[in-house]
């Protein structure tokens, strides 16, 4: 699986250089993605714009990837996906289930969002928990 990798301080970016994400490449993604999880990655941006076709497995991969990012408080998020890839997540009506936004660029102000909303709501448990 063809990948590369950009870790910042609140979030990691991750481009999928594959054309298919298929069942040849599903299961090393998954497996990429419970080690980053594992590593102590909170947040992780999936850029798409090189992939063109995915199947149940690509989708199945995706799936992890949510569930082990958000179980944390983390986020995941699908970032540039081509037609088919989106055409096939809406028959699947996963987009109601996995972040998606147009670009990468957009999936960073997206979790930078995110970790204020956290953030806040933290500070606003503590306030109350204080009263």
């Amino acid at each position: 699986m063809k990948y590369s990798v950009d870790k910042k301080e609140q979030y990691t970016l991750v481009k999928l250089e594959e054309e298919k994400l298929d069942a040849s490449v599903a299961p090393e993604l998954k497996s990429e993605l419970i080690t980053m999880h594992a590593e102590g990655v909170k947040n992780l941006i999936l850029d798409m714009a090189d992939v063109k076709y995915t199947d149940s497995s690509g989708l199945s991969a995706l799936l992890v990837g949510n569930r082990i990012f958000r179980e944390d408080d983390g986020m995941f998020v699908l970032s540039s996906l081509g037609d088919h890839v989106m055409k096939l997540i809406k028959i699947s009506q996963l987009d109601s289930v996995l972040t998606i936004m147009p670009t990468a660029e957009e999936a960073v102000d997206t979790v930078f969002l995110n970790q204020i909303e956290n953030d806040l709501n933290k500070e606003s448990e503590n306030d109350n928990g204080l009263d």
